[in-house]
Parts: C-alpha cells; sequence; structure tokens
C-alpha cells in the first residue's frame, strides 16, 4: 500500500500568550475590572501618583522605619526652605521632579510596547482592557501643570526648594487629584480633535497616543484651576 502524500502536516501551535505584556497593558488585571475599566485604570494613574509623593514626603527606609525626607524636614523643622548652611540640597530636592518625569518615559515606552503586543495577540484594535493607556494619560494630567515654568511665583527667583514642597503637595491635596480625574475621564470619552485620528496609529502607539492627548487637555485647564485658585 502506498503512503497518503495528502496528508496535512501537522498545524502550526497557537502563539504563546504575552503574559507579561498582558500584565502591564491590564496594570495587573485593573483592565478586566467593571464597569468602566477606563475608569479603574484612571484611578491607578492617580493612586500610583499619591503613593510616590507620599515616599518622598515620608519614605520608608531599608530597615522598615519612617526616616525623614529632606522635603518633610524643610515643612516641619524650624526653618523655611533653603538657608546658608542647610543640609538640604538642590540636587535632594529635584528627586520628585526627575522621579516624575522618568515614570512618565517609562510608562509611554512599556505602554507602546506592551499595548502593541496584546493588540497583537488578541488581533482586536483597542480591547478595553488595555488601561495603560489611562494610567499614562492620567499621569500627564497631574503632572504637567505642575511643571516650574508655568509657575508665575518662580519666574523672577527661582526657588527650587519651595517648588519641591508645592510638586509634592499639590500631588496629595484630594481637590487637585478630583479635578484632575475629573478632566481627563472627560476628555477621554468625549475624544475632542484629534484625539480619534491618533487612535488609528499603529503599533500600540494608537492605543496610547489618544490618551496622551487627553491628558494634555485635561492638564491645560488643571493648570487654569491652580492659576486662579480653584484647587
Amino acid at each position: 500500500m502506498t503512503p497518503n502524500t495528502d496528508a496535512s502536516p501537522h498545524p502550526a501551535p497557537p502563539p504563546k500568550k504575552p503574559r507579561l505584556a498582558y500584565a502591564i497593558a491590564t496594570a495587573l488585571g485593573t483592565g478586566y475590572l467593571r464597569p468602566s475599566p477606563g475608569t479603574y485604570g484612571s484611578l491607578v494613574g492617580v493612586g500610583t501618583i499619591v503613593l510616590c509623593a507620599i515616599f518622598f514626603l515620608h519614605p520608608v527606609s531599608v530597615t522598615g522605619w519612617f526616616s525623614q525626607h529632606p522635603l518633610s524636614e524643610a515643612m516641619f523643622a524650624d526653618r523655611h526652605f533653603l538657608v546658608p548652611g542647610s543640609d538640604i540640597h538642590d540636587s535632594t530636592l529635584a528627586l520628585p521632579l526627575l522621579c516624575a518625569l522618568l515614570l512618565l518615559l517609562i510608562l509611554g515606552a512599556i505602554g507602546v510596547w506592551s499595548s502593541a503586543h496584546v493588540v497583537e495577540y488578541s488581533g482586536e484594535k483597542d480591547p478595553q482592557y488595555i488601561v495603560i493607556d489611562e494610567v499614562a494619560g492620567q499621569h500627564l494630567t497631574l503632572l504637567l501643570p505642575l511643571i516650574p515654568i508655568a509657575l508665575p511665583h518662580l519666574r523672577e527667583h527661582f526657588d527650587f526648594s519651595g517648588y519641591a514642597i508645592f510638586f509634592t503637595l499639590s500631588l496629595v491635596n484630594w481637590k487637585y487629584l478630583l479635578m484632575g480625574f475629573i478632566l481627563f475621564r472627560v476628555f477621554d470619552i468625549w475624544k475632542p480633535f484629534p484625539l480619534r485620528r491618533l487612535e488609528k496609529l499603529q503599533h500600540g502607539w494608537g492605543v496610547m497616543a489618544d490618551d496622551w492627548m487627553a491628558g494634555i487637555y485635561a492638564a491645560i485647564l488643571l493648570r487654569l484651576a491652580l492659576h486662579f485658585n480653584l484647587v
């Protein structure tokens, strides 16, 4: 008997699920919460911002005890910000701002990477369970209004110690956080121009870019609210 040469070869195994990408893109499963996973993703963004601010105000040392940070030291000690001979240096006070900028860059990079892998694996354009874009957009909303160049009282004489305390305390101000959260959600849902065009970008960029733009719009209004002392 001649062998059947028409038999089809074994089908290729399905691609392996990119679990790390899914964990990042869903913010450790937050994207599976219902209803409105985008809202939960934004709350993760607010929560991580608050935790970072609390750390810089009063971080935990390696021994498990709370160690005094220069920011809280400058706030509560009997001295006002930087004084001659103080052991509080601008390089130390710059840490919150530098870490915030680094966090934005890292979130953007891993957001694009993880979103691209999830979109490729799932075959969906922008699955609702991807919420790393909301996390990143919410961070933009809360951090951009606090950049030094936008602060009127720092134009002439830049007091970095005063700015660092203002920057960090703003991120634990519930009024500031609430307004930033609401503004970002409004723009993320409303999607004014050019958000819907940005959604059409490929390879994870479309997933992230529209939320970045929503975060920028929200940050502009939040900066105006700061200027007029509404928060």
